[in-house]
Order: C-alpha cells, then sequence, then structure tokens
C-alpha cells in the first residue's frame, strides 16, 4: 500500500476551485465563508507545496495556469469524491434522510412538483429536497460536477457516467387559439398543423427541440422575432392569437381553465409524447435514496391518468 502523501489539504483544494469557477479572490472568500486574507495564504501555500504557480494574479482579473486548470479538474474530482464517501456513510445510517439536492426541467418542475410534493412529504418525511430549476444543458453539467444529486429530465440526452429510471411518459397537446379553426375538432392530426404559426420555446429548452421533431414531417412558419423562456408566455401569446404550440400534458391540464382563451386539443393516434426520467451519477452512493423519490414520484403521476402514463 501507497503511504499517503501529507500535506495538501482538502480545505485548500476547496478555495482553489472557488477561485478557479469565480476568477475573483474577493467573491470566492465570500462563497467559502473565510475572509480573503484566509483564502489567498492557503492557494500560496497550496503553491508551494505543489511546487507550481495555479492562479495569475492582477488588478484587473485572476486567471487559472494551464497547469492550474488540470489541477483544479482533479481537486473537483477529489472533492466529489469525499463528498460521496460522506453521503455513503450517512446512507448506510439511514438512505432516506438528509439532504438531497434534485433540479428539474423548467418544463417539468412547475406542472409535476405541485402534484408529487405532498406525496414525498409523506413517503419520505425525514428526506429535506432542495430545488432548482435549470436547462437540460446545465444541468446535466451540474449533476455531473456533483452540485446536484438528483436530475430530473425528459429524454434523449448524453447518460454517459449517468444511472437513469424512467419516471412516466405524458402525452403532447396542441394549444390554439379558441377561436381557431381547428378548436372545432375534438382531436388534431400533425397533418393539420400543416402551414401553422409554430410558437416556440428559445434555444436551450429540449420541449422546443420536441416541439420541432413532432412537426418535422409539415410545413410550419416560425417567428423569428420571437422566443418563449416559460411555458406560461407561450400559453399567453396563444390566447393572444399570435399562432399555435404544443404543451406537455401536464402543462396543458394546468392551462386549461375556462377563461384562458385556449383550446387544448389531443393529437390523433399515434399520439407523440415524451419521457421524463430521472438521472444521478452511477458513482452515487445514494441509489436508494433516489430510486425511493423516482418510484413516490411514479406512484403519485400514475394517478393523474389522462395524457400521462407510468413507464
Amino acid at each position: 500500500m501507497k503511504a499517503i502523501r501529507s500535506g495538501v489539504s482538502l480545505r485548500a483544494l476547496g478555495y482553489l476551485v472557488a477561485v478557479a469557477d469565480e476568477r475573483h479572490f474577493g467573491r470566492a472568500a465570500a462563497n467559502c465563508f473565510v475572509s480573503q486574507p484566509t483564502l489567498s495564504a492557503q492557494i500560496k501555500k497550496l503553491e508551494e507545496q505543489l511546487g507550481v504557480q495555479l492562479l495569475e494574479r492582477n488588478q484587473r482579473q485572476t486567471m487559472v495556469t494551464p497547469a492550474g486548470e488540470e489541477i483544479v479538474g482533479r481537486a473537483r474530482k477529489i472533492l466529489q469524491g469525499v463528498d460521496e464517501i460522506i453521503d455513503l456513510a450517512r446512507s448506510s445510517h439511514d438512505p432516506l434522510a438528509g439532504e438531497l439536492r434534485v433540479g428539474l426541467i423548467p418544463t417539468v418542475a412547475p406542472y409535476l412538483l405541485p402534484r408529487v410534493s405532498r406525496s414525498l412529504k409523506q413517503s419520505l418525511p425525514r428526506l429535506r429536497l432542495m430545488l432548482l430549476e435549470l436547462q437540460t444543458e446545465e444541468l446535466l453539467a451540474q449533476l455531473r460536477a456533483g452540485s446536484l444529486d438528483l436530475a430530473i429530465l425528459a429524454l434523449p440526452f448524453d447518460q454517459d457516467a449517468l444511472q437513469t429510471e424512467p419516471l412516466y411518459d405524458e402525452e403532447f397537446l396542441v394549444a390554439l387559439p379558441d377561436d381557431h379553426p381547428l378548436a372545432a375538432s375534438a382531436a388534431i392530426s400533425v397533418a393539420d398543423l400543416d402551414d401553422q404559426t409554430l410558437l416556440l420555446l428559445e434555444e436551450g429548452h429540449c420541449l422546443r427541440d420536441q416541439a420541432l421533431e413532432v412537426c418535422s414531417r409539415v410545413s410550419i412558419r416560425e417567428p423569428q422575432d420571437f422566443r418563449a423562456t416559460s411555458l406560461e408566455t407561450l400559453r399567453q401569446m396563444v390566447a393572444a392569437g399570435i399562432g399555435v404550440t404544443l404543451l406537455p400534458a401536464l402543462a396543458a391540464d394546468a392551462a386549461a381553465s375556462p377563461d384562458a382563451g385556449l383550446a387544448v386539443r389531443p393529437f390523433r393516434s399515434p399520439r407523440p409524447s415524451r419521457t421524463i426520467t430521472a438521472a444521478w451519477r452511477a458513482t452515487s452512493a445514494r441509489t436508494a435514496t433516489m430510486q425511493a423519490v423516482g418510484a413516490t414520484i411514479s406512484e403519485a403521476v400514475a394517478a393523474i391518468g389522462d395524457g400521462v402514463r407510468t413507464v
């Protein structure tokens, strides 16, 4: 067995990663809840121990040296490994207790959480969920970096080094102005959307790509001067008569009030849908926790029925 080399502290590595993230000593110190002189002294000591310059400082900015970039990358993995050791120790005592950092995509979070929060509290009362709403790319980046424990998002996505478990499928429905000619139909085919003005979310939302995929066989017109940042914005624009859009079933149900100015119609069979999935790092020590959360969500969603089905 190799002897453990002493001298380099985990705290110093954490300070280094904080400065690399912020590119600023003052902000990094604030994030680490230490004074700036303390943080600076620890990083200087780390550079002396390693015998290499990690940061390049001047009055305007702080940069990470090439050697520093490599060491920061290794330091992130070390710190993540330490977190996983701590999680493993905690979960061995009670896997369904403690804090769980959960990220959800914006087209899921506001529609799923109100339906499952009570079930999660009842089924997992000792688990504290810290919730964050992020687009898919940032969600996966934070999950892999260890800032999040669990992600809830829509397929497809890069599953490398992740463990996944499908939670439910939800159909897409068509949202139209309530005076639109297609609103007279009980169900709509994809072909009916030919030459319609299709309102979409901005780049980065997976729902945008999914809507374009559904409509790929017809000619749709997309306004070049409009990109929505949320489904609520899309709903309001449709109600104003600007165009039509596709809504996931849970969001469509939330938009279906009589005075919304909308007509929400299902597609004819085969009905397009998307799969919502739970994902976590394959190396996580809390797989049992993730599976318990996923099972609770699936059970709660199964009771919703129309347009949503468990996988």
